[in-house]
């Protein structure tokens, strides 16, 4: 452990120094449809915002939302033009995370390939870290 300097608010705290891009990944299939699902929406979004929650059968959930303006607190990945938005309290949960979009014949949707998961429900809409 050593020490880090966190610039937004010029504190000093002791963490590992870890890359920001390194929180979550995105797979071509999720920025495609996350451009596509900003493109129909209301034009003053800038991005997506992904938070994990308490609740589902396994524990804890994703959620997802569009961001109308940057909350400074939450952290930035930008990646091809798509802005996601993390909130502070999801990075432990998410750290090395790889975000995909799947579709099949009976559903389609966001999937988290997320190496921090001990168990995932049936359902898959919920996770135990």
């Amino acid at each position: 452990m050593g020490y880090v300097k966190n610039v937004r608010c010029s504190k000093i705290r002791i963490g590992y120094d870890v890359n920001m891009a390194q929180i979550l990944s995105l797979t071509d299939d999720a920025k495609i449809r996350i451009k596509e699902i900003l493109s129909e929406t209301e034009k003053d979004k800038v991005g997506v915002r992904i938070a994990v929650s308490e609740g589902g059968c396994a524990g804890y959930s994703y959620e997802m939302s569009y961001v109308d303006s940057a909350d400074p607190k939450d952290e930035l990945i930008e990646d091809e033009d798509v802005k996601i938005f993390i909130d502070p309290a999801a990075i432990m949960f998410l750290l090395g995370s790889t975000m995909d979009f799947k579709s099949d014949k009976f559903k389609s949707g966001f999937v988290f390939m997320n190496p921090n998961e001990t168990e995932r429900c049936g359902c898959g809409e919920s996770f135990s870290v």
